[in-house]
């Protein structure tokens, strides 16, 4: 299946039925007048989260969506059917986004929630509405309302509790692959993700979900090599992971270029916990893993981890590192007390 995080759909909601002009002719009734209904509503076009989607892959094949429009009003009241309305079934974690592809109309962050995209205009009145002492027979019915017709972007970013941050070949994938069910690829030549991929790790009787995005390199943000493209797919992170390759030989350079990125991609994915990883420590000997990782932490003002993904050592020290802010975020709001003291 392949990956989709960003489609555009065109949506129109259906248009309401006209009223009718209808008059009562039935023999032997003494008092006859209008008798015409009123038309149906059109259907609205709804946006719903659900259980069981990672992408929009749905809407490659089909990108309009029209509601059904209500039919008319009849002769003896009656008032026309309602259109059937129409759900767009989307991942938990989906953005709607207005056609100028920057204003955010909705956030659909929680399973089960749904947002009205476009209202279906209201069914017009009969002849039977515009009766009164003067106009005993009017030839008069209101026309449906149209429906609305609009472009949004869906954008989906991904929900997950971890996201691991660094170049090219830093050890995302193994690292991922490692300590979870998750099977990315993995070759020793970069970009060899090229989608973002979730996995479900665990730790001390706790789990939580990673989210593994292409690598950056200098110059995403200018949209070079995959750009800055999937970095809202960390958005919702509670904690970074930033995997630094301790056998590129560039460390401190390697370091930059990933804080410099997400400064440039904003969204407040700078201000965000991050822990510092020096990764690939099973090529070194212990006198050179110490070399680098004071160096690091001298040129970072950060306490660094080591760890190998490949030979799994310190990747559950990683993990208990990053369990205290999974939890800190999945940690429910309590509202405070209310003093019921009674006071005169």
């Amino acid at each position: 299946m392949k990956f989709l995080d960003l489609c555009k759909v065109y949506i129109r909601s259906g248009s309401g039925g006209n009223g009718c002009i209808a008059f009562r002719r039935e023999k032997f009734i003494e008092f006859g007048g209008p008798n015409g209904g009123d038309g149906g509503c059109g259907g609205d076009v709804w946006v719903e989260t659900v259980d069981g989607l990672n992408t929009l892959i749905d809407f490659r094949y089909q990108q309009h969506f029209f509601a059904e429009n209500g039919r008319a009003g009849a002769g003896r009241q009656m008032t026309g059917r309602d259109g059937n309305d129409i759900i767009l079934r989307v991942p938990v974690g989906t953005e709607i986004i207005d056609e100028d592809e920057e204003t955010v109309i909705a956030d659909l962050a929680t399973l089960g929630e749904r947002y009205l995209l476009a209202k279906g205009g209201n069914g017009g009145w009969g002849n039977l509405h515009f009766k009164t002492a003067t106009n005993q027979a009017p030839r008069r019915a209101n026309p449906g309302q149209p429906g609305v017709e609009r472009t949004v972007w869906l954008r989906l970013k991904l929900i997950a509790d971890v996201g691991l941050l660094g170049l090219p070949n830093a050890g995302k994938s193994t690292f991922l692959a490692a300590t979870s069910n998750a099977r990315p690829k993995i070759a020793d030549y970069p970009f060899t993700t090229l989608h973002p991929n979730l996995g479900v790790v665990g730790v001390d009787n706790r789990e939580f979900v990673v989210a593994d995005i292409p690598g950056l390199i200098e110059g995403a943000h200018e949209g070079r090599g995959l750009g800055d493209l999937f970095l809202g797919h960390v958005e919702r992170c509670a904690v970074l992971l930033h995997l630094v390759d301790g056998s590129s030989g560039t460390l401190l350079e390697d370091y930059d270029t990933i804080v410099t990125e997400i400064e440039e991609y904003g969204e407040g994915l700078a201000d965000k916990p991050r822990i510092v990883v020096l990764n690939k420590i099973d090529t070194m000997d212990d006198e050179e893993r110490a070399f680098l990782k004071d160096e690091l932490e001298a040129h970072s003002g950060e306490t660094v981890m080591l760890m190998s993904g490949a030979s799994k050592e310190g990747t559950v020290d990683v993990l208990r590192a990053l369990r205290p802010y999974v939890d800190a975020a999945r940690a429910p709001v309590v509202a405070p007390e209310e003093d019921d003291t009674w006071r005169p």
